[in-house]
């Protein structure tokens, strides 16, 4: 399995060769060879291929500046050393597991970076095949997304302090119906609420009161 060989890694994959050495000189489209190359290697994206043995055969200029490793140390199963423990079991059984199927993958990852950092990727991955029609192994895309990661980790985390300071009992008058807080001042029920909560305010009658207050107005 993958999994052993990432542990047990004695020889890298070969190279396979660049597709974009294969091109003729000028496409169709009028990008060159040379233009083609560059939009791969520095695409600011991280751009890796997978042979039909599930090993990785190439990374693009920009993956290999973002692990800080030489090509040679990634190939194969190398690129795998450097995710982080706790996400390795779950990314190379999504990645093998769409393998097999042949389908679509998307998953997050930490991926240890060339200072040593780990950090989020959203990594996706594709099937392509050759001019025939014929399976010849995935093409992936990667992205850091670190940021986005940290910023809905701190979301949730005020999220869940926001709904822990109203869990429980809160003393609250009988009589004017304010609450009590940890400090021991007192606040009115909405002032309370909107300190302690994203909630907001907007004052209204009920049905109940309508009717009592036109009653009260009436027999005036």
């Amino acid at each position: 399995m993958l999994g052993d060989r990432v542990q047990n890694r004695t020889q890298s994959a070969p190279r396979g060769p660049l597709w974009f050495d294969k091109l003729p000189a000028m496409q169709p489209d009028g990008l060159s060879r040379h233009e083609y190359k560059v939009l791969v290697e520095q695409s600011p994206v991280l751009i890796w291929r997978a042979n039909l043995s599930t090993e990785c055969d190439y990374f693009n200029d920009r993956w290999l500046q973002f692990r800080g490793r030489s090509v040679d140390e990634e190939m194969g199963n190398g690129w795998a050393e450097g995710v982080h423990p706790d996400d390795l079991d779950v990314c190379l059984k999504t990645y093998l597991g769409a393998f097999s199927r042949r389908e679509v993958f998307e998953m997050y990852y930490r991926l240890r970076r060339y200072d040593g950092q780990y950090r989020w990727i959203f990594d996706r991955g594709s099937p392509y095949f050759s001019e025939d029609g014929e399976f010849s192994g995935y093409i992936g895309s990667c992205i850091d997304v670190t940021e986005r990661m940290e910023a809905q980790k701190a979301i949730d985390e005020a999220r869940e302090r926001e709904l822990a300071n109203l869990r429980g009992l809160l003393r609250i008058c009988m009589l004017c119906k304010r609450i009590c807080n940890a400090d021991g001042s007192w606040d009115q029920l909405e002032t309370y609420i909107a300190s302690h909560s994203r909630a907001d305010f907007t004052h209204g009658v009920c049905p109940d009161c309508l009717r009592e207050q036109m009653a009260q107005a009436t027999a005036l």
